[in-house]
């Protein structure tokens, strides 16, 4: 099996898993279970994950990846505010878009995090991975190695403000909060470069020459 189709079925695998964790709890869903809904065995499932709540992590990676692959193209010429904006704008628009049903599960599966220490490992291994991408472009910008001490201490505080408002938006869209503040790209892109800014005393945001 190619390494693409292997990550398709994992994500389609993860879809169905936290469909049914959403629906009736990590504790009532079986490995077969998930197996019957999407059409496997469930010896299939055990070799592409090693427990049924790890089956949860390609889903909650989807959001992190989107993130991580817009910051790794930030032009040094651009602020945040601007990349943020112009990429958010293009990913609604491209073709295929991003897919909101898979956001929307990743939203789901972070709020039962709270709850649920095993789904919760899956989305602080995200946020690491998210931390770790985020040393090399920090590092990039201030043209310092990735494992620099101050490097490392900016991408912790800027993961850190991804993990909180991910998990703020989240919760409130899931107890069916008003998100009109969320659906302006542009405020939406300015709250996230600002708190990143906040959070790193002004260091990482800005343009560089």
């Amino acid at each position: 099996m190619s390494e693409q189709r292997r990550s398709r079925l994992r994500l389609e695998i993860s879809r169905e898993a936290a469909r049914l964790f959403w629906e009736q709890g990590v504790a009532a869903t079986s490995g077969d279970q998930i197996a019957e809904a999407v059409g496997l065995s469930t010896r299939t499932i055990w070799r592409h994950f090693r427990s049924k709540e790890s089956c949860a992590e390609p889903i909650v990676m989807q959001g992190v990846v989107t993130l991580l692959s817009v910051l790794r193209g930030w032009p040094r010429q651009s602020s945040l505010d601007d990349h943020l904006a112009t990429e958010l704008a293009r990913l609604r628009h491209e073709t295929p878009p991003v897919d909101l049903a898979d956001e929307m599960l990743a939203m789901k599966m972070i709020r039962l995090a709270d709850t649920e220490p095993a789904l919760r490992t899956a989305w602080l291994m995200a946020c690491d991975q998210t931390e770790r991408e985020l040393c090399v472009i920090i590092g990039d910008r201030l043209e310092r190695p990735a494992d620099d001490l101050e490097v490392r201490m900016q991408a912790a505080a800027a993961a850190a403000v991804v993990r909180v408002l991910e998990e703020h938006i989240g919760a409130a869209a899931l107890a069916g909060a008003d998100l009109s503040e969320f659906t302006d790209l542009t405020a939406t892109a300015r709250r996230y470069a600002q708190a990143i800014r906040t959070a790193t005393g002004g260091v990482v945001g800005d343009a560089v020459a």
